[in-house]
């Protein structure tokens, strides 16, 4: 009698492991195939260097943007937009540093300070012009964070008007976002 209860304990313990082996090797091969953004050669949570920040207002830089490369994109994605966005900045009501969208579904990255993709739309970054504009902290700041996020739509890349600033582009995406992925970067002075 104790050895059948043993012998059953055992069988449910192996029953228990096995499954516990399978759910974590699911969630492992879920995890790898994620739609997922990086900074090529920065960390999440990585301080830019200064050719990153703006060369305006004496804020040192070179205003070159980072250089972004997306993985795992999502079923059915037609275009990607990409926005970086600071909500440290302007004593945390945020900053736009970036609006870019209408990007073709067959790019996946971004060089550093090159120029955008063919087809895609510059959006209205927080100079109220287009492009990049780079990061320009107070001086003596705590570090801010920019948060990269790129989106993954069902619209075609010529789907939305010019000019969008990022709150318009939110607006316009909305129930068209197939998967969205972000990382954050960090930048003082």
């Amino acid at each position: 009698m104790i050895r059948r209860a043993y012998v059953g304990a055992a069988r449910r313990l192996v029953s228990v492991g096995v499954g516990t082996m399978l759910s974590l090797a699911a969630a492992h091969a879920y995890a790898a195939d994620a739609f997922t953004v990086a900074s090529p050669g920065l960390a999440d949570g990585a301080t830019l260097e200064s050719t990153h920040a703006a060369s305006a207002n004496n804020c040192g830089g070179g205003n070159v943007s980072p250089a972004l490369q997306w993985r795992h994109p999502p079923a059915g994605t037609r275009s990607y937009a990409v926005t970086i966005f600071d909500p440290d900045g302007a004593k945390g009501l945020g900053i736009v540093h970036w609006v870019l969208y209408g990007i073709a579904p067959s790019i996946t990255s971004l060089g550093a300070g090159g120029a955008s993709p063919p087809g895609s739309v510059a959006g209205t970054n927080r100079t109220g012009g287009p492009g990049y504009y780079g990061p320009c902290p107070p001086v003596g700041d705590v570090p801010h964070h920019y948060v990269v996020q790129v989106y993954a739509l069902d619209l075609a890349p010529d789907a939305l008007p010019t000019g969008l600033t990022r709150d318009a582009l939110l607006a316009a995406m909305k129930d068209h976002v197939i998967a969205a992925t972000s990382t954050v970067l960090r930048y003082g002075r």
